[in-house]
Order: structure tokens, then C-alpha cells, then sequence
């Protein structure tokens, strides 16, 4: 049996998470909800965040857990957040820091700045608040996990939308900067980087994906790429998730060192 054949057993039978904690932002739609439902079916307590209540409670209650209304751009909603998790389930112990929009505009005359801080404050502030605001808790919990979902945005270029590209880079960076710098703490930090993949976000470009024939990645193969990496142990990793290919971990190229000076 290999050990994708392993965790989709686990996670059937509820055994894979049994007696962990888990919070999910941007839980309401698309990849969070599959997030927190793949979280509930491997035998995870899950808290639902998302600014869309009504949605957020319907996945909470599908998950058998329980929903927060939570702005990610906001310290103390994130603050609050944990604090919630905590006094519902008595700890936490996975943090999957997903909630993000798209940005709608460009750095030209199309430049929006209510436009740009939405996007910063959803898609990178919202992982910076997120972690600081779960870091406490888990390491009461003697460590933990927490996933940042980036984009194959935060690997490549992407000259349409630069602003999204770059917090996602951003995200990346954090990834493999807070992996080794938390792991005295027995705190695992990864990215999961997917293509276009089932979410509100591809709304405006899926007739463009249809008339060019690209796929749309199913939001449940990257839930299960996320049990991948909190079952794993790997630290610092960005798993990229595209249609026909096995989602694994990314492999930076190592970046060149200084030339010595010649010697007279």
C-alpha cells in the first residue's frame, strides 16, 4: 500500500488528526471548504473562519465543528480567533492560513489603492496576523502545524496580475524562512502552492481556462495535498499542486554564492 493509498484509509476511518485542533481561514468556499471538511473527515476539531458567516457556519456544521466570523487583515480578529479555538476545544494544534482574493488591478493607471490593501491585508497580512496570533498556542500544545496556501503564483511569474504574485511570493519566502526558524519550537510552517483550482478566485477566468483547454485542479486534490504536509514532516516546503502531476514539495534552485576576488 503506498502512502497516499495510507492517508486516504486514515482519513476514511477518522484516525489520521483524532484529538487535534484545527483552524481553517477562508473556510466559507473553495479550497477552505475542502480544507476543513478533509480536516473533520480525518478525525480534526475544526473552527471555520471566513468574513462570509452564513456560508462559514453551513461548512462548520457539515464538519461537525464550529464557525467564527474573522477579517484576517485584523491582529486582534485573529487574536480572537485562536483565543476562540482555545476556549471551544482547549488548544490548537493546526493552523491552515488560507483566506485570499484576488487583487483587480495592476500598478499602472488601473492602480487602486483600497484595491491593493485589500489584497496585502488578505493575502499576506492574513498569514503574518495568523501565524504571530497561533505561534502562543501552539507551542503551549508543545508544537504544531501551519499551512499557508500561496499559488503557483508565489513559483512563477505572473505578468497579468503582478500585485497577486507578489504577495504570494511573499508568502512563499515566509514559508521557507519561518520552516527552520520555527522548528526549535517543534512548529512546522509549509506553503501549498496550487494552479487555477476550484475557488471563487477563477470565477473571472474560467471561460478563458475553457476556450484554452486548461484544467481546473479540484479543490479536494489540494485538501488532500494539505494532509500530505500535516501528516508529513517535512519544514519550510512549498508544494506546488497542477493537474496531471503528483503534487511535491518545489525545488528551489540554490542561489550562487560570492566569487573570491582573483589573487595577484
Amino acid at each position: 500500500m503506498t502512502a497516499a493509498e495510507v492517508l486516504r484509509e486514515a482519513q476514511t476511518d477518522g484516525t489520521a488528526l483524532a484529538g487535534k485542533v484545527a483552524l481553517v481561514t477562508g473556510g466559507a468556499s473553495g479550497l477552505g471548504r475542502a480544507m476543513a471538511l478533509a480536516l473533520a473527515q480525518a478525525g480534526a476539531r475544526v473552527v471555520v473562519a471566513d468574513i462570509d458567516a452564513r456560508a462559514g457556519r453551513e461548512v462548520a456544521d457539515l464538519a461537525g465543528g464550529t464557525f467564527r466570523a474573522c477579517d484576517v487583515s485584523d491582529l486582534d480578529a485573529n487574536r480572537a480567533l485562536v483565543g476562540f479555538a482555545q476556549e471551544v476545544y482547549g488548544g490548537l494544534d493546526i493552523a491552515l492560513l488560507n483566506a485570499g482574493v484576488t487583487t483587480g488591478c495592476g500598478v499602472g493607471d488601473d492602480f487602486d489603492q483600497a484595491r491593493y490593501r485589500g489584497a496585502m491585508g488578505a493575502n499576506l497580512d492574513g498569514v503574518v496576523y495568523g501565524t504571530h496570533a497561533v505561534l502562543p498556542a501552539l507551542r503551549a500544545r508543545g508544537g504544531g502545524v501551519i499551512v499557508a496556501t500561496s499559488s503557483l503564483a508565489g513559483l512563477a511569474a505572473v505578468p497579468l496580475d503582478p500585485l497577486y504574485a507578489a504577495n504570494k511570493h511573499a508568502v512563499v519566502g515566509l514559508a521557507r524562512s519561518l520552516g527552520p526558524a520555527l522548528a526549535p519550537d517543534h512548529v512546522r510552517f509549509n506553503a501549498v502552492c496550487p494552479g487555477f483550482a476550484e475557488s471563487r478566485i477563477i470565477d473571472p477566468l474560467r471561460d478563458m481556462l475553457s476556450e484554452q483547454g486548461m484544467p481546473v485542479i479540484p479543490a479536494e486534490l489540494v485538501a488532500d495535498t494539505v494532509l500530505r504536509i500535516i501528516t508529513g514532516d517535512g519544514t519550510g516546503e512549498c508544494w506546488f499542486v497542477q493537474a496531471g502531476r503528483e503534487p511535491e514539495p518545489f525545488r528551489f534552485r540554490t542561489v550562487p554564492g560570492p566569487v573570491k576576488p582573483a589573487t595577484v
